[in-house]
Formats: C-alpha cells, sequence, structure tokens
C-alpha cells in the first residue's frame, strides 16, 4: 500500500498594505461601539498581517475587557443598592427613593457612553496616521 499524500497547506495570507494596515487598526477601535467582538476578530485575523493592526486591535481589546468588567461591576453594586432601596421604601421617601434610582439608572449608563466615545476617539485617531492609547486599560493581551 502507498503512503496517502498529505493534504496541501494553505498559503499563508499576505501582509496588508500601508492604507489596509490603518483601516483595519481605526476598525478595531470604531468597532468598539459594538462590543467586545470587532476588536477580538480583528485581533485573531489580522494580528500577523499587520504590526499598526496588531497593537490597535490589541489595545482596542484591552478596552473592551476593561469596560465589560467595569459595567458588570457598576450594574452588580446598582442592583444591590436599588434592593435596599426597594426594601426601605415607604410613602414617605418614596420620592427620594425614586430620584436616586433615575441617578443610578443614569449611572448605569455611562460606562457605555464613555466606551463610545473612546472608541470613536481611537478610531479617528488612528485612522488620521497616529496610535491611541486607553486612558484606563487594563492590559491583560500583551
Amino acid at each position: 500500500m502507498t503512503e496517502p499524500t498529505p493534504a496541501a497547506q494553505p498559503a499563508p495570507a499576505a501582509p496588508l498594505t500601508e492604507a489596509e494596515d490603518k483601516q483595519w487598526a481605526s476598525f478595531a477601535h470604531f468597532g468598539g461601539v459594538l462590543g467586545f467582538l470587532p476588536a477580538l476578530i480583528i485581533f485573531l485575523v489580522f494580528k500577523d498581517r499587520g504590526a499598526l493592526t496588531k497593537q490597535e486591535s490589541k489595545e482596542a481589546l484591552n478596552w473592551q475587557i476593561t469596560w465589560i468588567a467595569v459595567a458588570i461591576a457598576l450594574s452588580i453594586i446598582i442592583a444591590i443598592i436599588t434592593g435596599a432601596l426597594g426594601a426601605a421604601a415607604t410613602f414617605q421617601n418614596l420620592g427620594v427613593i425614586l430620584a436616586v434610582t433615575g441617578l443610578l439608572s443614569f449611572i448605569g449608563w455611562l460606562p457605555w457612553l464613555i466606551n463610545v466615545v473612546f472608541s470613536i476617539i481611537g478610531g479617528v485617531k488612528v485612522n488620521g496616521g497616529g496610535s491611541y492609547r486607553y486612558p484606563f486599560a487594563i492590559r491583560l493581551i500583551k
């Protein structure tokens, strides 16, 4: 019997041009508006094809992980406070409880709003030819 011939290996993907590299790097930041998946997909698909894309998608992904962790922690805290307020509710303090609950609802949206703002700033800066580093991201992916 003859040995079966091994299947042909796919050719490695071609490196990105400078324009494509900048484009995908900025998409990694702009994609943050939609969550962590765009940055993750861009990092996994293009990290070996362009240095700028690798650097910026990694930075965007680290930011997404950070803001999701903050949003989850803040949601838990808000739920605990809201539950405690609900347990302490009486007719006399209903107005205060409603005001505090409204404030907590606004605070709950802040991480998302901050993510949108920083993601757009990062995308614009990278699209303009620069680099962007988020001000307070936990850099888990090195």
